[in-house]
């Protein structure tokens, strides 16, 4: 793997980008907003996001995995990890342990902690309804009136498609898509909040493919505040074929865990 040397253009915004190792996350370049991208039930990434968590010594945390109301449950201070783990009902949340989520909190004690979570029951009722009308906020600022360019929403729909194991009717792939950039637009506001309170750094905790330079949460973050400079981060469990869609990009050896498509075969 190489460390990059990142150029920083005078707003901060990243200007090139590489794959790096784990050691380069203790000294990453200065960003008011950082996404830090997941495999959810890999160790090693929640390992290597609490490592760059403490580095940044960010002021404010954004959970994918918490909502709003979850995240105002949590006290100062930190109580221990089961303590904190039955104050979020975590164990019914549906998202893996516990134990790889506790040290990000620790990384960042004094934190305050934001949610950006869109609960299953919730997007099941959002599905199929237009975005600007079920966004709890200024759908315009996040581009969700708008439709996406068709060459785009094939490309989205298709990577649905593979991520659910190619078993989705093709009437339900655009509804999917929607919920992708729905759960973007969240993140993104719920990181505009958090250095509107805090004023940063801020850090956010997601799924990789949250994390997309090109049409995730950090596009949607540029679009509605291009004077707020962020920085990209993914993890993946293999090596890709070109460039990342990031600004720095980590590649791990995969968790081990049942083939989610065998039910399909």
């Amino acid at each position: 793997m190489r460390v990059v040397i990142l150029l920083l253009a005078l707003t901060g915004v990243p200007v090139c980008a590489d794959e790096i190792g784990p050691e380069a996350l203790s000294n990453l370049p200065p960003a008011q907003i950082v996404f830090l991208g997941e495999v959810h039930d890999n160790p090693l990434h929640h390992e290597y996001q609490a490592k760059a968590i403490a580095a940044i010594e960010p002021r404010a945390l954004v959970f994918e995995m918490l909502t709003s109301e979850q995240a105002g449950r949590v006290p100062e201070p930190l109580p221990d990890e089961a303590a904190l783990g039955d104050l979020l009902e975590w164990s019914a949340s549906g998202w893996p342990g516990f134990a790889m989520y506790y040290p990000l909190f620790t990384a960042a004690p004094k934190a305050s902690i934001f949610g950006a979570a869109l609960p299953r029951d919730q997007a099941r009722a959002a599905m199929g309804q237009p975005l600007d009308e079920v966004f709890e906020g200024d759908p315009a600022r996040f581009g969700l009136e708008e439709a996406l360019d068709p060459e785009v929403q094939a490309t989205r729909e298709a990577r649905q498609n593979a991520a659910h194991c190619d078993a989705l009717p093709a009437e339900m792939l655009p509804a999917f898509v929607d919920i992708q950039r729905l759960r973007d637009a969240m993140l993104a506001d719920a990181a505009l909040r958090a250095h509107e309170a805090t004023g940063g750094p801020v850090v956010v905790i997601t799924g990789t493919g949250h994390t997309r330079t090109d049409w995730g949460a950090p596009a949607k973050l540029a679009r509605a505040a291009p004077e707020l400079s962020s920085l990209s981060i993914g993890q993946y469990e293999a090596p890709l074929n070109g460039p990342a869609p990031n600004d720095l990009w980590l590649v791990t050896e995969p968790h081990p865990r049942p083939d989610p498509c065998e039910a399909f075969r």
